[in-house]
């Protein structure tokens, strides 16, 4: 059956997860503020969940209604279809936001629709109540100007949890994001590339995993996997699928970072990643940061004065990392920051600039070729 399908993702990345989208062969691909939409079959469930580098969740569109009131709300969720997607042992939790819409309780609005399915199921499976004691079901909904859109979550965590970082530094860089900025670059897996700020590792693994193409979902759960709907050998096909297009070679990633503590977690992350042979991290400043061969790429994300530092140590660093990278021979640079001085205290104007949000922290990446 024809299924429509909505992958949230962080602001300024709705382009690239459009384009992943299209890659994988995706039906309707439309990209908008915040996510992007695509229809599909069952099979497409798990091939986004596995394949997806910057997309934020997999998300089962179920129906939209008006609801400009909890009456509207109510009859518009209990006339959608759950029958087709939630067991009758099923359990549904309820979640969600509202945005510029005269619904704007979240708490009464989780109450209501979670009303209105079980009223639904109740009457499909004609049973007097509902056990929720087997598999997960979350549902999830957007009011958006009195527009209600309800969906199923097939993923479960988050995509940007890959399953390799079990532990982060004082500020991690989401997984999504550093997949984001690898993509950016147009990295292809042949050039030197540097992270000279890696703390826990994340865009080495990121740009590893891209040189390899290897799928990032490979070694992590999704909530659908459980879901009595879904056959389990699509997702044996999608795993095989996805391990037949990875690609082998030798490559040049390099991580350094002041912290030893966060090189030994960088290096711990990249082994879960199945990434360790293809990366290699060690303890250094990056001010004092020297490279002989020409034609490598730079992607780092510096403290940013904001959450484990002052502005004027940042600014700091971003001076004395900037007088070493001039002395560097054709090497690109893309370098994220919230900082609004950065391109000052850095010493050189980029040649182009990507609003991108690490978190809820407004921020540049600075492109340097």
């Amino acid at each position: 059956m024809e299924l429509k399908f909505s992958i949230p993702c962080l602001f300024g990345l709705e382009g690239l997860c459009a384009d992943e989208l299209k890659r994988l062969d995706m039906k309707a691909v439309q990209a908008e503020n915040g996510r992007v939409l695509f229809s599909g079959s069952e099979a497409d469930i798990p091939k986004a969940n596995i394949n997806l580098r910057t997309g934020e969740r997999v998300l089962l569109v179920v129906d939209e209604v008006k609801a400009d009131n909890f009456d509207m709300l109510f009859e518009g969720a209990k006339a959608m279809p759950w029958e087709r997607f939630i067991p009758t042992d099923g359990e549904f939790p309820v979640k969600g936001h509202a945005l510029g819409s005269n619904l704007h309780s979240i708490p009464d609005c989780q109450r209501i629709i979670k009303k209105a399915v079980a009223e639904r199921l109740k009457s499909k499976y004609k049973v007097e109540w509902l056990k929720e004691t087997g598999a997960k079901y979350q549902i999830q909904f957007a009011i958006m100007n009195d527009i209600a859109t309800l969906y199923l979550d097939t993923s479960g965590v988050g995509l940007h949890k890959r399953g390799y970082r079990s532990a982060g530094n004082a500020a991690p860089l989401r997984e999504t994001l550093a997949a984001a900025i690898v993509k950016l670059s147009r990295y292809k897996g042949r050039e030197p590339v540097c992270d000279p700020f890696c703390g826990s590792g994340t865009i080495a693994i990121e740009a590893a995993l891209a040189a390899r193409n290897r799928a990032p979902g490979l070694n992590r759960a999704f909530a659908a996997e459980h879901w009595a709907w879904l056959n389990s050998q699509i997702w044996d096909e999608a795993k095989a699928e996805a391990i037949s297009r990875e690609y082998s070679g030798a490559y040049d990633i390099w991580g350094g970072d002041i912290d030893p503590k966060s090189i030994e977690t960088a290096a711990q992350n990249a082994k879960r990643a199945g990434v360790s042979e293809f990366v290699r991290f060690e303890v250094a400043e990056a001010a004092e940061f020297r490279r002989s061969k020409a034609g490598g790429i730079i992607m780092t994300n510096p403290p940013y004065g904001e959450r484990v530092m002052l502005q004027k140590e940042a600014e700091d660093i971003y001076r004395r990392f900037g007088a070493a990278t001039k002395k560097l021979s054709d090497w690109k640079m893309y370098i994220l920051s919230s900082h609004t001085e950065f391109e000052r205290t850095f010493g050189k104007k980029a040649v182009k600039k990507r609003k991108l949000y690490n978190g809820m922290i407004k921020c540049d990446l600075f492109m340097y070729y």
